[in-house]
């Protein structure tokens, strides 16, 4: 298995949580108290590990929230990396990026998210095929998230077209699970929004995980997820909530419930042995 996988699932048996938070430290929305900080993101994202780690299987910063205060910003990001890696390394890391370019720009981005900021994970686009993603997937050492079915309101509009008989969303994950997985790296974004879907990826992909965001501001219903999504092992999923937890007054109880929330779901679940 992966070593990504493999800390993933360790990390998730190790405190019984699926529970991803999103560091969407979005700065208008960061309380005043962080503000003056030289590093404002930085000492808010510090601030929200220091009270969910003890729930938190995975941490998702998105990188739109940072590249929009360019070096401030990315420092910020640098500096959170640094934290998490020296406080929490048995966490996981995810970079939402949703990269993807051709083979020699996506080289780039390798050594950037990987080598550089010290990501576990990345998310990616699809669209270029097999061949351009190459850099990324040739790294047996992290893992590669790619999206399926995300969970945005038009995400039909491409996603649902037919192709050989099939929706998009099916092809992608027959083709990431059976064709694109040969180091065992990859993992799929299905939205928590479409549990529907979800169900049908999970029988086409029974051993991939899952990044699924949309739990909370988006809609999704943890109970949904968790019966559609969960593997045979009782895992395969990395359940996402950002701005109902990282803005909520008491970050540590809305993980929390969170995390109940989904083992609670679980419970109700029978997992085929």
């Amino acid at each position: 298995m992966n070593t990504i996988l493999q800390k993933y699932n360790q990390r998730a048996d190790g405190i019984r949580s699926l529970l991803c938070v999103g560091l969407d430290s979005d700065f208008s929305r960061i309380p005043e108290r962080f503000k003056s900080a030289d590093f404002p993101q930085y000492e808010f994202n510090k601030w929200i590990i220091d009270q969910t780690h003890e729930y938190t299987a995975s941490y998702k910063p998105n990188m739109a929230f940072y590249e929009a205060y360019g070096e401030l910003g990315l420092t910020a990001l640098k500096f959170t990396m640094r934290y998490l890696q020296d406080e929490h390394p048995e966490i996981v890391t995810i970079c939402d990026a949703k990269r993807a370019d051709i083979g020699n720009t996506n080289r780039g981005y390798v050594e950037s998210i990987f080598d550089q900021l010290g990501f576990d994970s990345i998310t990616l686009h699809p669209y270029l095929g097999k061949e351009a993603l190459a850099p990324f997937l040739e790294r047996s050492d992290k893992a590669c998230i790619i999206l399926c079915r995300t969970s945005n309101p038009g995400a039909g509009e491409f996603q649902d077209l037919e192709s050989n008989g099939k929706p998009l969303w099916q092809t992608v994950a027959e083709r990431v699970s059976h064709d694109w997985d040969v180091d065992g790296n990859c993992m799929l974004v299905v939205g928590a929004t479409y549990p529907e879907e979800m169900r049908k990826i999970r029988a086409v992909a029974p051993k991939t995980t899952f990044l699924v965001p949309g739990v909370g501001a988006q809609g999704g219903d943890v109970a949904a997820v968790v019966s559609a999504g969960l593997d045979a092992e009782g895992r395969g999923l990395m359940i996402s909530s950002s701005r109902d937890i990282i803005f909520n007054e008491n970050p540590a109880a809305s993980a929390r419930r969170v995390r109940d929330a989904i083992n609670a779901a679980k419970g109700d679940v029978h997992v085929p042995r």
